[in-house]
């Protein structure tokens, strides 16, 4: 193999919103409601791969909004993008995927969940910036002692 063939590369092929919902259920006489909506947010990154080097990020984002028990408005959106890397060292494909990849997705999203929701005649969301390698760390820790909690009964049992 020549030298240029194991130089790593990371190129965007494609950015796209993967699914949108929105549900309003208590249309139109949430409208007449003076409450600001209490609004709830969740957010979760997904990556798989697609063919030898190619994968898809996506992250998806359920924004809630209720107004005391009624629910105002449900929106959920996937936004995925599909990334070429390869000759990545393997320590750093993970976090090229956790972290990487949504960073890039997530603007996006974020512009079509506040347009979703202005055109549903509620003021728009603005969603917060999202610090992708926190929200990894965070998820990397939480599987380990997932497994290990897992892993725990099996030692106790021995």
């Amino acid at each position: 193999m020549s030298e240029e063939n194991l130089q790593p590369v990371f190129q965007i092929q494609r950015v796209y919103l993967k699914d949108l919902s929105l549900e309003q259920p208590n249309s139109p006489a949430i409208f007449l409601e003076q409450e600001a909506p209490v609004i709830e947010v969740g957010v979760d990154v997904a990556a798989q791969p697609l063919a030898e080097g190619i994968f898809e990020s996506t992250v998806t984002v359920t924004v809630t909004a209720k107004i005391k028990d009624k629910v105002a408005f449900l929106v959920e959106g996937k936004q995925a993008g599909i990334f070429e890397a390869r000759n990545v060292p393997e320590g750093q494909l993970a976090p090229l995927l956790g972290i990487g990849c949504p960073s890039i997705v997530y603007p996006y999203l974020r512009s079509n969940i506040a347009d979703a929701i202005s055109r549903a005649g509620f003021p728009p969301v603005h969603l917060s910036e999202i610090n992708f390698e926190l929200f990894y760390q965070q998820r990397m820790q939480a599987a380990a002692e997932a497994q290990a909690a897992a892993a725990a009964p099996a030692e106790v049992a021995n």
